[in-house]
C-alpha cells in the first residue's frame, strides 16, 4: 500500500440506499436537489453519517432531475453559480440544524466534466460553492480546470480517481452506455484501489452509490484501503 487514500461515496440519490454504504465511506457527498435528493433525503443521509462517524460533503449538479444531472446544459455562468450556491446552501442549512459540518463539495455528473473542461464553468461552480459553504475542499480530477481554478483561488483540492468506472488511456472516463464504462467486479475495484493508493496524484477514491453492486464494491475497496480515516 502507498499513501493514505480516503474513500468517498456519492449518495442521497436512491431511496433504497443502505446505511452500510455510508458506514464504509470516509466521506459521503450528498445529492442536494439538483439531480436528485430533497430535504428528507438530505436529512436522512446527514443523520446517518453523523451517527456513523462519516464526513459530509455537498454534491451539486446542473438543475436536471429528468436527466439525473448527466446532460451538459447551456446555462449562463452567473445562473449556474446561483444554482450551485442554492443547492449547497440547502444541505448546509440541514446539516447545521443537526450539528454537522459540510467539509467538502464535489460537482456531479455532467457538471463535473463540464467544469473540468471549461475555466468559466469551473469558476462559476467553485464560486457558488464558496458562497454557500465557505472554505471547504473541492473534490475533482488531478488535472484540468477544476484543479487550476482551485489552485488560483487558494482552494484545497482533493484529487480524485474512480474504481467503479472504466478509464481511457488519456485518463478520461469511458462514457456511460459504452462497453467498459461501469465496473461491477469488487475484486477488480479493490485491485484498482490498491494501485491508486500508490499514485501520488490521487488522494480520494470514489464509488457511486447508484452503481449496481455498490455495497460489495465498497466492502472490497474498504478492505483494500484499510480502516477509515
Amino acid at each position: 500500500m502507498g499513501h493514505p487514500v480516503i474513500l468517498n461515496i456519492d449518495a442521497g440519490e436512491l431511496e433504497t440506499e443502505p446505511e452500510e454504504l455510508y458506514a464504509l465511506a470516509d466521506l459521503v457527498h450528498v445529492a442536494c436537489g439538483g439531480h436528485a435528493g430533497d430535504a428528507p433525503s438530505m436529512e436522512r443521509v446527514v443523520r446517518a453519517c453523523s451517527r456513523l462517524g462519516t464526513r459530509v460533503g455537498a454534491h451539486p449538479s446542473y438543475e436536471d432531475r429528468e436527466g439525473f444531472g448527466r446532460r451538459a446544459l447551456d446555462v449562463a455562468p452567473e445562473v449556474l453559480g446561483q444554482q450551485v450556491e442554492a443547492q449547497c446552501a440547502r444541505l448546509r442549512t440541514i446539516a447545521e440544524k443537526l450539528g454537522v459540518a459540510v467539509t467538502s463539495a464535489k460537482p456531479h455528473g455532467a457538471l463535473y466534466h463540464a467544469a473540468n473542461a471549461s475555466e468559466e464553468t469551473a469558476r462559476a461552480t467553485l464560486s457558488g460553492i464558496r458562497r454557500a459553504l465557505g472554505d471547504v475542499a473541492i473534490v475533482g480530477p488531478p488535472r484540468g480546470h477544476i484543479a487550476d481554478v482551485a489552485r488560483a483561488t487558494g482552494t484545497k483540492l482533493l484529487r480524485e480517481a474512480f474504481v467503479d468506472r472504466g478509464v481511457r488511456p488519456d485518463g478520461s472516463l469511458v462514457p456511460r452506455g459504452e462497453p467498459g464504462a461501469l465496473i461491477h467486479d469488487p475484486a477488480l475495484a479493490a485491485d484498482r484501489a490498491r494501485a491508486l493508493s500508490s499514485d501520488a496524484n490521487v488522494e480520494t477514491i470514489c464509488i457511486h452509490g447508484d452503481t449496481e453492486g455498490s455495497i460489495a464494491i465498497a466492502r472490497a475497496v474498504r478492505e483494500a484501503l484499510g480502516p477509515k480515516t
